[in-house]
This record gives structure tokens, C-alpha cells and sequence, in this order.
């Protein structure tokens, strides 16, 4: 009778390459019919993926991949070895994996740079947020980054400082001074990420900013604010909402 029990089961899912599916079910048709939006996670990383493995197909491999790291934010703070640790992923459809989510960041970077002015603490927090919360959250090691920006508060350009290893990074006051003066910038934005704790500022954060706040003011320049990126949004610490400017 086993062989009966297998045929009514039908094969394995995981299996059965996605171009034998129904085509309401492949993934790419499935999009096209009914738009991205529609589809499940691991649907969307088998139309990146395009193949899986001999015996498991795309959809099932971008499962394992989702289930391996708990996610979207796993895989993005994943290495590209750690990645091709999984079976039938080689740095191909690794590599093709980070594109596609340094394309998700550079939309919200995009979108982010949409806002017009940022006119009171509240819209600087929403601008790091969206600009550099994708990016930072997640990250390894510590970064420091300067938001520039003009007598409108409008952005100038973003600039990324220094980016360390596991111990805290020192913003350079005379690094942040010349790129301030030498976009003509009236107001700036001190950005950083505390990679292995919430956003709290340290004694060292607390000093920093007091020493950049007191420097540009002799060159007519505005700290509008210092925030930290902590690993959630709600984590991140804005001194300016704290009242310490």
C-alpha cells in the first residue's frame, strides 16, 4: 500500500521545480497576475534566487534561508559566507540576495530625501530614521555619519565620518568642522549607531556632543541634533528631544 499512500500524497513540494507548478503558483506568474505585494517573503527571494538546488527548488531554499536567519533583518546583517553556508546557495545568489536589499535601503534613502526642510527635532528624528535606520540598525560596527544642511534645513548631502570595529567610534570635531564649512552648511546632524546596545548615550556620546555643539557655534553653526541609532526605532535616542542642546 506504500506505494498507493505516495501517490495520493503527490511529490513534495519542496521538490518539484517551479516551472512544473501550476502557473497560477510559480512566483514570477504569480506577481505579474496580481502585483508584488501579493506574494509571500519566500516567494519574492525565489524570483531572486531564479533556481534552487537538485531536489529542492527556489521557493523552498529562500524558506530555509528566511528560517536560518529569523528574517529579513537577519540575512541582512549576514555575512555573504554566512549565507552560502546554506546548501545551494553559492555567492551568486548570495550576492544577488544583499543587492536586493541594499536596494530596499536606498529606496527609504531616496524617499527620505523627499522631505522639503526639517523644521523642528521631531522631522530631524524622522529623517535619520528613514535615512539611516535601514542601514545602521543592523550594523556590525560602529559608524558616525554628518547630515548637512542649508539656512532652509534642507539637505545639503550626507556624509559618512568614520566607520570602526567593535568599540565605540570618536568622531574627528576637526573632520566635522571641515566638511560643515565646506558645504556652506547653517545647521548639521551627528549621526551614529550603538551596534551591541539600545540607543542610550554613553559619557562619551554626552561629551562629544557638547564639544561639537560649543566648536560650530564659533563658526555660526547649528547642531540641530545628535541621535543615535539603537537596533529598534523605538531605541534610538535623540538628544535634542532629550533637551541637551
Amino acid at each position: 500500500m506504500r506505494w498507493i499512500t505516495r501517490a495520493l500524497s503527490g511529490p513534495d513540494p519542496g521538490n518539484l521545480p517551479i516551472p512544473e507548478w501550476i502557473e497560477e503558483e510559480r512566483p514570477r506568474e504569480a506577481l505579474i497576475a496580481s502585483g508584488a505585494e501579493s506574494l509571500s517573503l519566500s516567494k519574492l527571494f525565489a524570483i531572486i534566487l531564479r533556481t534552487g538546488r537538485r531536489g529542492v527548488n527556489a521557493e523552498e531554499l529562500s524558506r530555509r534561508m528566511l528560517n536560518a536567519f529569523s528574517g529579513l533583518r537577519g540575512i541582512d546583517a549576514a555575512s555573504l559566507s554566512e549565507i552560502c553556508a546554506i546548501k545551494g546557495i553559492g555567492r551568486a545568489k548570495a550576492a544577488q540576495v544583499k543587492a536586493a536589499l541594499e536596494i530596499g535601503k536606498r529606496f527609504y534613502r531616496e524617499h527620505a530625501k523627499n522631505l522639503k526642510r526639517i523644521e523642528s527635532p521631531r522631522r530631524a528624528f524622522d529623517f535619520v530614521a528613514s535615512y539611516y535606520g535601514p542601514s545602521l540598525r543592523d550594523c556590525q560596527v560602529e559608524c558616525a555619519c554628518l547630515i548637512l544642511l542649508d539656512r532652509r534645513r534642507a539637505l545639503l548631502r550626507a556624509v559618512e565620518l568614520q566607520r570602526g570595529g567593535d568599540r565605540a567610534v570618536e568622531a574627528n570635531l576637526t573632520q566635522i568642522l571641515r566638511e560643515a564649512v565646506r558645504a556652506s552648511a547653517s545647521s548639521i546632524i551627528l549621526v551614529h549607531n550603538h551596534p551591541s546596545v539600545d540607543g542610550a548615550p554613553s559619557t562619551d556620546d554626552l561629551s562629544l556632543t557638547r564639544w561639537v555643539r560649543d566648536a560650530c557655534r564659533l563658526f555660526g553653526i547649528r547642531l540641530l541634533d545628535h541621535v543615535i541609532i539603537g537596533k529598534n526605532r523605538g531605541d534610538s535616542y535623540s538628544f535634542a528631544r532629550h533637551g541637551l542642546l
